[in-house]
């Protein structure tokens, strides 16, 4: 378990979003991800019939679909242990091998940090 308190400000930020995602929508998963100008972008779990897609990888997408380029960090709120592959590798592509994922529980404390890769 993570110390929230000595984690960079910025890194602090997307995971307060990343929890408020969450309970703001009411889904499973919330995300943030960090570009490397600054700017985030904050998701939830999507669950459509349709279309399924984890929060932090909808979190990306949005980054991309804004112009992204490169991120940071990301992090998400998430009752799971682990972080999957597919959801690393979304990151990954955006971010680099070594791009930051802040994992937290729903009370918003960092239980981890993994790299994208």
């Amino acid at each position: 378990m993570t110390d929230n308190s000595a984690l960079d400000p910025e890194d602090r930020k997307i995971v307060t979003l990343a929890r408020s995602a969450r309970a703001r929508n009411g889904v499973a998963e919330g995300a943030a991800v960090r570009d490397d100008t600054g700017r985030t972008y904050v998701a939830g779990t999507v669950e459509l019939d349709s279309l399924k897609l984890s929060a932090l990888r909808t979190a990306v997408a949005m980054a991309v679909a804004s112009g992204a380029t490169s991120l940071e960090a990301a992090a998400v709120v998430t009752e799971a242990e682990v972080v999957p592959a597919e959801d690393r590798a979304a990151v990954r592509d955006l971010g680099g091998a070594g791009t930051p994922v802040l994992v937290a529980g729903v009370d918003g404390v960092v239980r981890a940090t993994v790299p994208a890769s």
